[in-house]
């Protein structure tokens, strides 16, 4: 990995979901960088194994905190965001946060209270979102993909002369516990999406991490409203390649 260049010296983070996958690899990436960052999470125990793992891997990182938040509860985000006042403001905000429930099926089977659920965290708790939403019967998820989506664009348009950009990070599926646990064992169920990636292999956390600095960092001044797409060319293909898999990178965090 190239040497860290201080993109992000100075500012102040907060990144939802850090506990683990794409949130996890995102602190490491913007600490190494150079900004102050406040990790929250919904369970306490992960984001303090993660915040062991991000200092042992960054000893000498500005100022990583965590915090326990639920990003459906309003109370609970608003308490996350005052908290760095003391810090000085909050300058960049990575709304990574999100669920994909096993319940979550199509317009007859998916019950009311896994729509709601969905859409209180995904939507309600603005979270970072997928271009493609999902190839099964996810109706919840795919809903609440495509609202998060058009509200980042009103909220890009409504606020560009404050000095504020929102860009949604559009990720192929990646190979965390948050799909990979979904997946399980079922091989039919894995291949119908591995077949779709001309890489021939699923992403992983930290290639939309770099891509989460980038767009925190003073170089994507200009993009603003953006659907950033990070998926190894997925919604592109439409017949993939033949051979073998392309290497993946290695994940820090693991």
């Amino acid at each position: 990995m190239a040497a860290p260049r201080g993109r992000l010296q100075g500012k102040n983070a907060i990144i939802t979901g850090a506990a683990g996958g794409i949130g996890l690899e995102t602190t490491i990436l913007f600490a190494r960088e150079g900004a102050s960052v406040l990790m929250a999470d919904i369970s306490e125990p992960a984001l303090a194994a993660a915040l062991t793992k991000v200092k042992s891997l960054v000893p000498d990182s500005a100022r990583i905190e965590t915090i326990k938040c639920d990003v459906s509860k309003e109370s609970d985000v608003q308490a996350m965001v005052e908290s760095q006042d003391s810090w000085g403001g909050t300058d960049v905000i990575f709304n990574n946060a999100g669920i994909m429930h096993a319940d979550d099926a199509d317009a007859v089977d998916t019950p009311d209270k896994i729509w709601d659920l969905t859409h209180n965290i995904n939507v309600k708790g603005v979270c970072v979102v997928a271009l493609v939403g999902s190839a099964t019967p996810q109706l919840a998820y795919t809903a609440s993909k495509g609202a998060v989506l058009a509200m980042t664009r009103e909220l890009a348009i409504v606020h560009a002369r404050e000095g504020f950009r929102f860009n949604a990070l559009c990720p192929a599926p990646l190979n965390t516990p948050l799909l990979q646990d979904w997946l399980g064992d079922d091989q039919a169920k894995r291949h119908r999406r591995e077949v779709h990636f001309p890489t021939g292999r699923f992403g992983e956390a930290i290639e939309q991490a770099n891509a989460v600095v980038f767009l925190a960092s003073d170089e994507a001044s200009f993009v603003n409203g953006t659907d950033f797409v990070v998926d190894g060319g997925m919604t592109k293909a439409y017949v993939t390649p033949e051979g073998p898999a392309t290497p993946a990178p290695q994940n820090l965090g693991k």
